[in-house]
Formats: structure tokens, sequence, C-alpha cells
């Protein structure tokens, strides 16, 4: 089977439940910045520690999740589910009380791993606000917007810790 079929040519692409939508549909959107987001974790994948390695690991399997049920949200199987939404609130608590986080605004680029973070953090962030545009249209897992939500905070608290030890 060739990758190119031709009929993206028209402008034209397919969800999972092969339903024809324009590749300007606002689900096509949310998928490619949530495919972004999890291209740019990899990147930071690249310059973290072991540990954080395989906890973003974790998250692009869970944005793979994501981005089905983005394409296919009748498919139950297809859902964030507490315990996700919960792992990682509980990372969040556990890097936040690992240092003492400075009040005030934050100047990005300390150090690599941070800066890489922070990209990933702010295309987090504006896959938050198309997942609210694609709401308005369409059925989503609420779960996934709020797991969403923790992500970018997930991914801040993580960028400031690795500015922290680069102190």
């Amino acid at each position: 089977m060739k990758l190119y079929t031709g009929t993206g040519d028209t402008g034209m692409t397919s969800l999972l439940n092969e339903t024809k939508v324009s590749k300007a549909d606002d689900r096509i959107e949310l998928l490619g910045t949530i495919d972004e987001l999890s291209s740019n974790i990899g990147l930071a994948k690249i310059v973290v520690k072991e540990e954080q390695k395989r906890d973003l690991s974790a998250i692009q399997q869970v944005l793979l999740t994501v981005m089905a049920g983005i394409a296919d949200s009748a498919n139950a199987d297809f859902r964030v589910n507490n315990e996700q939404i919960t792992y990682i609130e509980s990372q969040i608590d556990k890097i936040e009380n690992a240092f003492p986080r400075e009040k005030k605004f934050i100047l990005y680029g300390g150090c690599e791993a941070s800066a890489r973070l922070d990209v990933a953090r702010s295309v987090a962030r504006r896959a938050e606000r198309c997942f609210k545009r694609v709401e308005l249209q369409y059925h989503v897992d609420k779960k996934a917007m709020q797991y969403m939500n923790r992500l970018s905070d997930y991914l801040y608290i993580m960028a400031r810790y690795e500015d922290y030890k680069e102190k």
C-alpha cells in the first residue's frame, strides 16, 4: 500500500471513522496541533534525564489516544481516564515540591531542556484553545480537555525545575 493516496490533493482528508472532512476543519487543526506538541515533546526527551524521558513518552502515548478520540469521537476506547489525569497531577505536585519556585515572570531559555519544554508548553496551550473551538461544534472528550490543561501545567513546572537544576 502506498503512503500517498491523492485524496488530500483536493484539500480533503478522512477521520478514523472514514468521514471525509476539509483539511480546514477545526478537528484537523487540533489534530495537527497535538501532533506538533508530541513532536516538541520528542525534542525535549533528547535532553532530559531518563525518568523524565519515561514520563514524556507516557504522555505521548496519551496524546495518541486523545488524537484518536478527536478523529473518532464515538469510540469509547479513545477516552482519557481519571487515572491519567490523577497521575499527571501527582507528577506536577511532585516536581513543584522538589524546588523553591520563584514568583516572578520568567524569561524562557534558561537551559536547553527548559527551552524545549517551554516550546512544547506553548503548543499545548494552543491545543487547548483549538480543543475549545472543536468542542463548540462537535462532541469531545471532556477528560481529554482536562488532561490537556494539566499537561501544559506539567510542562511549565518541569521547565522551571530544569532551570532550577541548571542554576
